[in-house]
């Protein structure tokens, strides 16, 4: 197994609970404007290589989702602003560029500590 992305997360913004329940985790960086924090799950960066693709795994704390369609500007937006718009609605084609979408399914808790990895089962 391949790790392309891994984080910390260290502030969870008000809003997120909301985004959760409509089936979307909205990841950046710590470098991110003060106005998007309230919705926004920050993290800190430890690791990062590789191009995420279809197929690949996203984990939050052991909940791991498969990779079913990546955006045509995902991968940029992760790896030079932390940015990832996670949606669990089953798309096979990303709705936007910056998505990158799973399974419907119900997401878990994310909390301050929170592990993200992003892998590639070799």
């Amino acid at each position: 197994m391949t790790v392309l992305y891994k984080s910390t997360v260290t502030e969870i913004g008000e809003l997120v609970p909301s985004f959760i329940a409509e089936g979307m985790l909205v990841f950046f960086g710590e470098s991110a404007p003060e106005e998007l924090r309230t919705f926004c799950i920050i993290h800190k960066l430890e690791h990062a290589e590789g191009q995420v693709k279809t197929g690949d795994f996203v984990s939050i704390d052991g909940h791991e989702f498969e990779v079913l369609s990546v955006g045509s500007v995902a991968n940029d937006n992760l790896y030079n602003l932390g940015h990832l718009n996670l949606k669990a609605n089953g798309n096979t084609v990303a709705d936007l560029p910056g998505d990158v979408s799973i399974a419907k399914v119900d997401l878990p808790e994310v909390k301050i500590g929170t592990q993200i990895e992003i892998t590639r089962r070799d």
